[in-house]
């Protein structure tokens, strides 16, 4: 008998919780495996067992290790329950994508991790925060925030980019130890999430969305760990719902007044009422404030500049997003994934000799020649 036509012996327990949570359903893995439907579930039902060629295929569509099938059972951490769902998708209640659930296991992994670094180096990653409730003012918070932040006029017009403001944000938020990290995900499925039910708290934000976009998200997710909960939500699209959820409508105020708060935004406003609504005028002021179309126009129907109808048929015309490049390098590719906060974790336990070298790499997700360009990066950040 050929090596790779070795049954394996597993739990079968442990099979059936890892294909339960990765959005895959037995057709579609049957189909991929290269078996009929009524085997894999033989499989599930203990009346068959797989061989190794067919593990190994399995493991990598749902993105498991071998090693995970072999355990006696279901690790703790395993079995936590998903964010709440605050996406109002019609139909999709507690319903992810694929990508969306391994985003979710991911960012628990290294939350976990990152609580393990953290301990060897007898370092805190209690937030630096206080709880808020929502009876607490969202603008009043914000603006407690955005002075803590130093997140200054000047600073937002001048950056160069959305990506710098996108990262000063981040790092603010990283420096209060919460953890942020970024995956890719469909954008119509999830634009952020956030862990507040261990330490550290994590916030997630899809890399796929643009980047304007990702400056509220980020800025929305940070007022759920202020609320202390664990989330998935699609910010922008939640912000002028006729049916709102009323702790999504504050963490919209919240970042709404971080990001331009009302007397900034009622004086620009006014210093372009003539034009305000011009698309020349939109583009010039998105790209000033490095903000969205979408909530600049949210803006602009709250303090009353423009109406419902105006700002409906306003983000019905064409609109050009900046576009993406290429794939970054991998030393880019892994600070933007895992962020400082993270890597300095990693780098710290390897240097005290906590972890190896190997370890480091594995945590990063990168290969060996391309970890002192990320430490060089991002003290050069």
């Amino acid at each position: 008998m050929k090596s790779k036509e070795f049954e394996v012996e597993i739990n079968n327990e442990v099979l059936k919780w890892a294909i339960k949570t990765s959005g895959w359903d037995t057709l579609e893995l049957s189909k991929k495996i290269g078996i009929n439907e009524s085997d894999l579930n033989k499989v599930l039902n203990n009346e068959k067992k797989f061989t190794i060629a067919q593990l190994t295929k399995l493991s990598k569509l749902i993105k498991r290790p071998i090693a995970f099938f072999l355990l006696s059972e279901i690790p703790p951490e395993e079995r936590k329950p998903l964010p709440k769902d605050y996406r109002m998708i019609p139909r999709k209640k507690d319903v992810f994508s694929k990508e969306t659930i391994l985003a979710i296991r991911i960012a628990r992994k290294l939350q976990t991790s990152s609580r393990e670094l953290a301990q060897n180096l007898n370092t805190t990653l209690i937030p630096n925060v206080t709880k808020i409730t929502i009876n607490d003012n969202p603008q009043e918070v914000a603006e407690e925030y955005r002075n803590k932040a130093k997140f200054l006029e000047d600073l937002q017009k001048k950056a160069d980019s959305p990506s710098k403001v996108f990262n000063f944000l981040r790092d603010f938020i990283e420096n209060q130890n919460i953890l942020v990290f970024q995956f890719p995900m469909p954008v119509d499925d999830v634009r952020g999430f956030t862990l507040s039910e261990d330490i550290p708290k994590v916030i997630v934000i899809n890399s796929k969305d643009q980047i304007k976009s990702r400056i509220f998200t980020i800025m929305h997710e940070f007022a759920h760990i202020l609320l202390d909960e664990s989330i998935i939500d699609m910010p922008e699209e939640s912000l002028v719902r006729e049916k709102q959820n009323k702790i999504e409508e504050w963490c919209n105020k919240f970042a709404s007044e971080f990001l331009l708060p009302k007397a900034i935004a009622e004086r620009i406003f006014e210093e372009n009422k003539s034009n305000l609504t011009e698309t020349k005028t939109l583009n010039r002021l998105t790209n000033k404030w490095k903000i969205s179309k979408k909530f600049i126009l949210y803006k602009m129907l709250k303090l009353n500049f423009i109406d419902k109808p105006q700002y409906e048929e306003i983000l019905r015309r064409p609109y050009k997003e900046e576009k993406t490049k290429g794939s970054p390098p991998p030393e880019v590719r892994c600070i933007s994934e895992k962020g400082k906060r993270f890597i300095s974790l990693v780098s710290a336990n390897v240097n005290n000799n906590f972890i190896t070298f190997a370890d480091a790499l594995g945590y990063l997700s990168v290969k060996a020649d391309h970890y002192q360009k990320i430490l060089e990066k991002i003290k050069g950040d």
